[in-house]
């Protein structure tokens, strides 16, 4: 019989597709959202912005919210919510809804990752953990890469509007499936054997030295935590890297169609392509890191994110269309190739008891980037008179600088271990 986990993680894979493509589905429709209420490039990068707003301040209440109740009624409780503030931004009636309906919307899907970094954390062993999440992970790529083909597809027979509330029936679906099949604890499911909870427990099969141990990190608290010199650093490599991902994401749409002059269909289809290579960019990277990098994930990172850096200032100075869609393509790999090898290291390091709070923590960094990254993105392009010359270079940069933060973590220190603080 097939590991019954990985139905637990194709769910979490499904859920994430979704949760993608209910974010993304804005960074397509806004060039057209923005004729009908006439907005201007920074008010465009508002409202892409304005999700962040409300998703960067529940992350970490969101975290601990797994911790204390169970990753189960929270996710299922945060699909439903960003569910129906999807169907409502379709129906907005001015600039102003949009920016609260949006807020909302961002509020109720924060403490869905957090309990998903969680699940992966108790129903996979240590050993698998890191291909595990980096399958999943995938998924935001995947997401991205379905939701212009999905936009473009609804928009062009029944209007914009239609988009967000046709999206409102996987949601509900999704949450129902999370709420059957997925438990805090794999030893309460009856779809596990005993076979298989043996080999998900494994870890607990340890001497007693390292069952003290054992102990002892698990009942560290958040606060505890968060005073590893290595949280902080993981916690700004992930801001400067998402300000790569939401930038590229947000404004990849907005460039095909004013830059390139691409028509909608045709800026659908090749808007994507970047999140089909991102794709296989995080299976692969997943599996390398494993296979190649443990103990030294931050090397994988760094080539990574200096090679993205490299596409993207290829991108725009592409001096023809193909080459443009050919580097923007590659750079798309690399951006999402970091995270699957990223999220290893948290995982890596922290117990699970804590990895819905530590998680959250990490992940507020790159939602504060969401915030930022869309609105100085507008900015530069409105500064810059329309061009996306400045736009592309801050974004080549930010991968710079996340590349540095990653160069400065050593994953076998001290600094990296949750015993040293009860030592």
């Amino acid at each position: 019989m097939g590991k019954k986990r990985n139905i637990v993680l194709a769910i979490l894979f499904l859920t994430w597709t979704i949760s993608y493509m209910d974010r993304m589905v804005m960074t397509v429709a806004i060039p057209y959202i923005s004729k009908e209420f006439n907005l201007t490039s920074v008010q465009m990068g508002v409202v892409m912005s304005a999700f962040f707003m409300g998703y960067t301040f529940f992350q970490l209440p969101g975290g601990m919210l797994s911790d204390k109740f169970g990753a189960r009624k929270v996710m299922t409780f945060a699909i439903a919510w960003w569910s129906a503030f999807t169907a409502f931004t379709g129906m907005i009636t001015s600039y102003t809804s949009l920016l609260v309906v949006r807020v909302l919307f961002g509020l109720g899907e924060a403490s869905f990752p957090s309990g998903s970094w969680k699940t992966i954390s108790t129903w996979f062993p240590k050993k698998e953990r890191a291909t595990a999440n980096s399958m999943m992970m995938a998924a935001s790529a995947i997401g991205t890469a379905i939701a212009p083909l999905f936009v473009v597809g609804i928009m062009s027979y029944f209007g914009w509007r239609s988009v967000f509330l046709f999206l409102f029936i996987p949601g509900i679906i999704i949450a129902a499936l999370i709420w059957v099949f997925v438990r805090d604890n794999p030893a309460q499911s009856k779809m596990i054997t005993p076979e298989e909870l043996s080999v998900i427990q494994e870890d607990n099969s340890i001497n007693e030295q390292d069952a003290a141990n054992k102990e002892a990190v698990n009942k560290l608290s958040f606060k505890d935590i968060i005073k590893l010199p290595v949280m902080w650093k993981l916690f700004f490599l992930w801001l400067t890297f998402d300000i790569v991902f939401w930038g590229f994401g947000s404004w990849i749409p907005s460039y095909l169609v004013n830059e390139r002059h691409f028509v909608m269909v045709k800026m659908g289809i090749i808007a994507s392509l970047p999140y089909f290579a991102g794709t296989i960019g995080t299976w692969v990277s997943g599996y390398i890191s494993d296979k190649f990098f443990v103990g030294k994930r931050r090397n994988f990172i760094i080539i990574c994110e200096v090679a993205a850096a490299l596409f993207l200032f290829l991108t725009y100075n592409a001096p023809s269309e193909v080459l443009a869609i050919t580097f923007l393509t590659v750079a798309g790999f690399f951006v999402c190739a970091t995270m699957g090898a990223f999220w290893a290291i948290p995982m890596d390091i922290l117990p699970a008891e804590v990895m819905g709070s530590g998680s959250g923590f990490i992940n507020t960094g790159g939602q504060i980037a969401g915030i930022i990254s869309p609105i100085i993105m507008g900015f530069l392009i409105q500064a810059s008179g329309g061009s996306y010359k400045t736009a592309f270079t801050f974004l080549a940069i930010s991968s710079l600088v996340s590349a540095g933060f990653a160069l400065s973590i050593n994953e076998k220190g001290k600094e990296s271990s949750p015993k040293s603080i009860t030592t």
